[in-house]
């Protein structure tokens, strides 16, 4: 339960670092992941690496767990604070967030937005691009 919650901050840091080979490394390689500033999902290391390259040019989003909770069924919940900002330093968004890990063999298979099992649209951080 400790190196769970151990790797899930790791998995933050890499993000908020934009070292995505250091948050890859704690994915399967099918990992399925929500295009929060698109909408849809991505599947696989490529798609994620394509995904957050793309994100990374129009926001500057940073998350900093605020609480990590290992459930039954290889479920994690993390409640996170969400900072996102545009590329000028503009706050959109400034809210805490769920995101709920599903886990395989040690590593993140899955991430979902709150109890959510998609996302057709972009979710409410990234509504106001300007």
């Amino acid at each position: 339960m400790a190196d769970t919650r151990r790797m899930i901050e790791q998995a933050y840091a890499a993000f908020n670092k934009r070292d995505i080979d250091g948050a890859s490394a704690l994915m399967t390689e099918d990992v399925n992941w929500p295009k929060a500033s698109e909408g849809g999902r991505v599947q696989g290391e490529e798609e994620i690496r394509a995904y957050w390259t793309r994100q990374w040019r129009e926001f500057d989003g940073h998350v900093e767990p605020l609480a990590i909770a290992v459930v039954d069924g290889g479920k994690v919940r993390v409640r996170v604070h969400q900072l996102v900002k545009n590329l000028q330093g503009k706050v959109l968004s400034d809210s805490e967030v769920l995101h709920v890990f599903t886990m395989k063999r040690g590593l993140i298979a899955a991430m979902e937005l709150g109890d959510q099992a998609d996302t057709t649209g972009p979710t409410a951080a990234f509504a106001h691009r300007s």
